[in-house]
């Protein structure tokens, strides 16, 4: 594997949720930079071995934004 996706959302507590898509990581944290560091520590984690352990890490940021009518 060369690259893993995690899905980037805003928590409705505040802050960010990353979940990678088909893989059991999950994090969140109050701000992207720290949520950048988090995935990062818990794509090291998942994957101890460096061979099998994914070269790029993309984030897709989704944000919903509600506007009146």
């Amino acid at each position: 594997m060369t690259e893993i996706i995690f899905l980037v959302e805003d928590d409705p507590e505040g802050g960010y949720t990353a979940r990678a898509i088909g893989e059991s990581i999950f994090t969140q944290a109050d701000s992207l930079e720290e949520l950048k560091e988090l995935v990062r520590d818990a794509v090291h984690c998942h994957f101890a071995d460096e061979q099998t352990r994914p070269k790029l890490i993309r984030l897709h940021v989704v944000h919903d934004e509600v506007i009146a009518s």
